[in-house]
């Protein structure tokens, strides 16, 4: 049997995507995937002795949460949003602390430091620092109004449908616009595109925006 991963995320695509790259390490395995706080406190208090990796945008109960994985003998690690900062009371409870940008072999390496028992805490380095973000300024510049809605539709888990539903087109309008997006960022399907979109700041911080003023216009 491998190391139990418990993996939560509300950005689905990522969550999809970071559960496939520890599924497919030998010796690891996910044991549940959380979309909210509610199902990970869930999680850890029905299978012990596991690995724990949330975002720092899921802390709102941070504390219990942290004493219900030590309860269950399990460990914590955390995954630093961008632009923001870890308190050092915090880190001192965690097991382990990963950027938003952390690569899948750095992360699987931190879940394998993290169940021996040490700590593992990944530093930005200059190139991971969040400003400036060449890539996604550049990348934003080339997205119309109408791709950035998409793009940020898309790393928030919307299939083509949902999407041409909430901007009131065709299906397969939204496809065309899906085909002139991938050639912008030079991946090739949506689950790339999330975590590219994910993995660039200035990019993702503009998807939010977006894809806020769309829900509040719903």
């Amino acid at each position: 049997m491998g190391i139990p991963v418990i993996l939560a995320d509300n950005q689905v695509i990522f969550r999809t995507g970071t559960a496939r790259v520890i599924a497919q390490e030998p010796g690891l395995e996910i044991a549940a995937q959380c979309p909210d706080l509610e199902r990970l406190q869930e999680a850890v208090g029905s299978i012990s002795r596991s690995v724990v990796i949330f975002p720092s945008s899921m802390t709102r109960d941070l504390d219990n949460l942290l004493d219900w994985v030590k309860q269950a003998s399990s460990r914590a690690i955390m995954i630093q949003e961008h632009g923001t900062e870890t308190a050092e009371p915090v880190r001192s409870r965690l097991d382990g602390l990963v950027l938003r940008s952390v690569a899948g072999p750095q992360l699987t390496d931190a879940i394998r430091r993290v169940w021996r028992g040490e700590r593992f805490e990944q530093r930005a380095t200059v190139k991971e620092m969040p400003s400036p973000d060449r890539v996604g300024v550049r990348v934003l510049e080339r997205l119309t109004p109408k791709e950035l809605q998409i793009v940020a539709l898309i790393a928030e888990g919307y299939k083509n449908k949902g999407i041409a539903d909430l901007l009131g087109t065709k299906e397969q309008v939204v496809k065309n616009y899906l085909r002139s997006i991938y050639d912008k960022t030079g991946v090739s399907d949506r689950l790339e595109l999330a975590l590219f979109t994910v993995h660039h700041r200035a990019l993702a911080d503009a998807a939010a925006r977006v894809r806020a003023e769309l829900v509040k216009s719903a």
